[in-house]
């Protein structure tokens, strides 16, 4: 396996195109919309660079989330792509347990994320090499073991976090400077925004990830799409 430490040293203005001259159009970046995927995409779009973009649409997603891809859309003229959950998954899971089992058990929770969200990852990644995540180190206690280069078992292909060691204050600045779209929850409370029912505005003190899955007690609480 090529080494691919270098890459750790550049910017991230300068990494995206070298990620492309490693890996060509295997190559694809997954977007949920959050302030550190929106600054993502931009340097994607604003430098041209032929790397795919896509997202999860897992059917129960606020209205703001819809708003800021369509105001992506249309701030840079370049299409998303948008991958959905299997129809007959969907189907069987709620005629078996109802729309909200995920409220029940943290296995069943597991078990809607992995159908409205691993799954259609899984589709997303086949045929890439490389995949461009934009995970941070303060995210999560989970995430603080990961690193801007990594490689995912599960999957076998690279996967790179260029912003892996940037601040919160570091990312909504560039989003201010260079006048991104946002998701406006952001605006309301909500540190990190994933599905609806799944995810609400954090209360003063609260750590970051509390406002995720908030009726789990765990400080560990991931969907699946980056653990391996």
């Amino acid at each position: 396996m090529k080494d691919l430490s270098y890459l750790e040293k550049l910017s991230i203005e300068n990494l995206l195109p070298e990620l492309v001259t490693v890996f060509d159009d295997k190559i694809a970046f997954s977007t949920s919309f959050s302030i550190e995927d929106q600054l993502i995409t931009h340097f994607i779009f604003s430098q041209n660079l032929p790397i795919r973009v896509f997202t999860l649409d897992t059917g129960r997603l606020y209205e703001e989330t819809y708003d800021v891809l369509n105001r992506t859309r249309n701030k840079y003229d370049k299409k998303i792509e948008v991958f959905f959950p299997e129809k007959n998954d969907v189907e069987k899971l709620i005629f078996k347990k109802g729309p909200n089992s995920f409220f029940e058990s943290i296995e069943n929770r597991i078990e809607c994320c992995n159908i409205r969200k691993v799954l259609p990852l899984n589709r997303a990644l086949e045929n890439v090499d490389c995949w461009i995540t934009g995970i941070r180190a303060a995210h999560s206690e989970n995430r603080k073991n990961s690193s801007i280069i990594e490689f995912d078992t599960k999957r076998n292909i690279q996967k790179i976090n260029p912003l892996f060691n940037w601040t919160y204050d570091e990312v909504r600045k560039k989003i201010d400077e260079y006048k991104i779209p946002y998701n406006l929850l952001q605006d309301k409370g909500f540190y990190s925004i994933g599905c609806a029912p799944c995810t609400r505005a954090l209360r003063e003190g609260e750590d970051t990830r509390a406002g995720r899955w908030w009726w789990e007690q765990s400080d560990k609480k991931e969907c699946g799409l980056h653990t391996t």
